[in-house]
């Protein structure tokens, strides 16, 4: 039997806006919703996925394949019973790599040129000349992570001018980038950043790694972007570092919960710019044709890029 894809991305009233974007990028492949009542699992069925609740590991226990919409999938590994003999493959795409990679670029110039300064001078309605005149050859950015999108923003902030260095676990190499590896190796690598972006994987070594200890090697007034996991940061000394000079100021993507409180005190903070979980989703057509092409992938016995590792995590 041909493939199918199962879809259950984004919930029910999401299905048709997926299936017009298979039907523009890939005719070929059959398509239907996790949520219709007539559907039984077939033998040749791929899930794609986001969230899916506690009752849809059993049925998601009998895929060929399961294909999560996000770049991370601790979420999912987080169920006891999620069916970790099933290939399980992250987002990817030429068009995700470029939005993190543009959200970055976004984030560190903010932080270069005190953007969040002028923002609250606007709302204020100040005029004041506050000159930011540092430029992007002599800014030093560190990338904590260099997976599939950390490699490629590492290049590309490189490719516009920064001085770029990496961090990871393990040793590796990426033409044009300083690569330290280790946690020995951390407190060198932090200390000779400008800003500090986070895109970790979200491991159980990773979670509340980013804390007063790891803000302490970094140049005082340094800046951080993270689009990692919020539950990387431990958030009260996050906020102890901008309120005490540590950090210049921060811009967060993710968060720990998301959605983040009414009550939470990072809403509110004047060094602190939050952004609702949105630096690298691509266009639906582009995740479709992604998914596509993974499926086609699995189908001919091959490996996917992005093929999660169960044992790391990611």
């Amino acid at each position: 039997m041909p493939a199918r894809i199962v879809i259950s991305a984004d919930g029910r009233k999401a299905f048709e806006s997926w299936r017009l974007a298979f039907a523009s990028v890939a005719p070929q492949l059959s398509v239907c919703s996790w949520y219709d009542p007539a559907y039984t699992v077939g033998e040749d069925d791929y899930a794609l996925v986001w969230s899916p609740r506690p009752d849809h590991m059993e049925r998601l226990a009998r895929m060929k394949g399961i294909v999560c919409t996000g770049a991370g999938v601790d979420h999912l590994l987080a169920h006891a019973d999620f069916p970790r003999a099933v290939p399980l493959v992250r987002m990817g795409g030429e068009q995700t790599a470029r939005l993190m990679a543009d959200y970055v670029l976004w984030a560190v110039i903010s932080l270069l040129r005190d953007a969040r300064t002028w923002a609250l001078q606007q709302q204020q309605g100040q005029w004041r000349n506050n000159v930011c005149s540092r430029t992007s050859n002599t800014t030093r950015v560190g990338i904590m992570g260099l997976g599939h999108l950390g490699a490629y923003v590492a290049q590309a902030l490189a490719h516009v001018g920064f001085c770029v260095s990496g961090w990871k676990r393990t040793p590796a190499e990426l033409d044009g980038i300083t690569v330290w590896s280790g946690v020995d190796a951390l407190p060198d690598f932090l200390g000779e950043l400008d800003v500090l972006v986070n895109l970790l994987p979200a491991t159980p070594a990773t979670d509340g790694l980013i804390n007063h200890v790891l803000f302490s090697h970094l140049p005082k007034g340094a800046g951080f972007v993270n689009v990692g996991r919020g539950r990387h940061v431990v958030q009260n000394d996050l906020l102890s570092a901008l309120d005490d000079g540590t950090l210049c100021g921060a811009v967060l993507d993710v968060v720990s919960p998301e959605p983040l409180p009414e009550d939470s005190a990072l809403w509110h903070h004047p060094r602190l710019t939050i952004t609702p979980h949105v630096a690298s989703e691509a266009s639906r057509e582009v995740q479709a044709r992604y998914v596509a092409d993974v499926v086609a992938c699995l189908v001919r016995g091959e490996k996917p890029a992005l093929l999660c590792d169960v044992t790391r995590g990611y």
